[in-house]
């Protein structure tokens, strides 16, 4: 009879050790699985011919700005000064919006920037306008962070002229001065005002340098 209520005791502790074990495991993938996966953006939208793409993640404001630069490019007669006015506002509008992004590496224009130059472009903005933008790949982050308004971009002066880089010289660049407001006031120290230079890359613009 002993060696019976052993066995029966046993099996009872083993028994709970498994439901404690199976419940733990559920809460586990409900609590953090289920809200900590990170979803992969996907693109959802494409330019033929200039390798522009629109992610998933992006802001209902940037989506209409993606198909208006849609609309430009794939005309029967590309407009390039429309062109240059609405890549500015785009890259603006993304690069110096904090709110959306996942990371302080997650730099907001970079579709827009020459190739050669994307590095230095990040590294320089890492450690500058996005060093201090908190993770929030998990939907978690508190931080309040400015959102430009769209409706305040404005395009003050475009002009042509050479520009040299990397021992090349376009002699019909870009000079672009934008500004703009945020959607908040709190954020009026912020950056309000930029000149963009862009290059021709092939059919492209590229950014090269901002001032």
């Amino acid at each position: 009879m002993k060696l019976k209520k052993s066995l029966k005791k046993k099996l009872y502790i083993f028994l709970a050790l498994v439901v404690l074990a199976t419940v733990g495991l559920g809460i586990y993938h409900f609590v953090f699985k289920s809200n900590n996966t990170v979803k992969e953006a996907k693109v959802v939208n494409k330019i033929p011919g200039y390798g522009y793409e629109l992610k998933d993640n992006k802001t209902k404001e940037y989506k209409e700005m993606f198909e208006d630069l849609k609309k430009i490019l794939t005309s029967k007669n590309v407009d390039e000064e429309k062109y240059v006015k609405q890549i500015s506002k785009m890259f603006v509008y993304d690069f110096y919006s904090l709110n959306d992004k996942s990371a302080k590496t997650d730099v907001g224009g970079i579709d827009f920037v020459y190739e050669s130059v994307k590095t230095n472009f990040l590294n320089n903005a890492e450690s500058t306008y996005y060093k201090y933008v908190e993770s929030n790949i998990y939907n978690q982050r508190k931080q309040q962070l400015p959102v430009v308004s769209v409706k305040d971009i404005k395009i003050n002066e475009v002009t042509k002229d050479s520009f040299e880089y990397n021992d090349e010289e376009d002699e019909e660049a870009y000079s672009v001065e934008v500004s703009w407001d945020y959607t908040d006031s709190k954020y009026s120290d912020y950056q309000k005002k930029v000149t963009l230079i862009f290059v021709h890359d092939d059919k492209k613009l590229s950014l090269v340098e901002l001032n």
